[in-house]
């Protein structure tokens, strides 16, 4: 490896160069606007439907129940983005290639990992005119809207993390999807009570709170609702860490 890859500023440099190059792939291609599209649209319908979020029908200026049914879009399409981030490179034999280029590995997963999340970010942040619309309609707190979409943000990226490491493990999309899905839904509901009352009769009190703190959906309601915690914040970088440390060792072992 060179000298200057080793270096913070030349990793920091080759990490934003994949990413850049892996951006500009998703919009090459239509997977970028599908998604956008299908995200864009099934966020209405949930936020706006009778019977589902309800939007008119609360008489509330809040986005509350537009960000009520983030978590379980995001099991979905996050999972549909991050299954081709590895698994793609292995099925098309360019793994290698993509190795053999002066960039440490732990580049090239961050830089394909910050494009996959990027790209969520822009599908995200083009839901603003929910946030028009409210502010329209009412007074809504803008402070807590903030914290809302760093909020859903971050789980985007938790969840990244998690296809990211999945897809290194396979060169089947298919099978990442899924496996991604599973994993991430445990994340989802590990705080919840029937997951937790099936631990509670074996498990030391010690284990069922560590269980209980990989939730999703708790810490993403905490933030939801303006309180934005340091220990929420510090859970959603290190689990990405952790994730990406995970496919830094998987790609490096399948690499071998």
């Amino acid at each position: 490896m060179s000298g200057v890859a080793a270096t913070p500023v030349g990793f920091a440099g080759a990490a934003w160069a994949v990413a850049k190059r892996e951006l500009a792939g998703y919009f090459v291609t239509p997977v970028a606007y599908v998604f956008t599209i299908i995200f864009l649209l099934v966020t209405g319908v949930f936020t706006f439907a009778s019977g589902l979020g309800g939007f008119f029908e609360r008489g509330q200026a809040d986005l509350s129940a537009f960000f009520f049914f983030h978590p379980w879009l995001y099991l979905f399409l996050i999972p549909a983005i991050s299954m081709r981030l590895w698994a793609e490179e292995r099925k098309q034999g360019t793994l290698e290639l993509l190795l053999t280029l002066p960039v440490p590995l732990g580049a090239a997963v961050i830089g394909k990992f910050l494009a996959a999340w990027l790209f969520a970010g822009i599908a995200l942040a083009l839901t603003f005119p929910m946030w028009v619309t409210c502010a329209y309609l009412g007074n809504p707190d803008h402070g807590v809207i903030v914290a809302a979409y760093l909020g859903s943000f971050l789980m985007a990226g938790g969840f990244l993390a998690i296809g990211s490491a999945v897809s290194a493990l396979t060169k089947n999309q298919v099978i990442a999807f899924v496996v991604s899905v599973v994993v991430c839904f445990g994340f989802l509901l590990s705080g919840y009570g029937p997951v937790l009352d099936f631990v509670r009769g074996w498990a030391p009190q010690a284990v069922i709170d560590a269980i209980a703190s990989f939730s999703f959906l708790t810490r993403f309601d905490a933030i939801s609702k303006g309180v934005v915690d340091l220990r929420d914040l510090i859970y959603f970088v290190s689990l990405i860490a952790t994730f990406l440390f995970a496919t830094v060792v998987i790609v490096d072992a399948k690499k071998a």
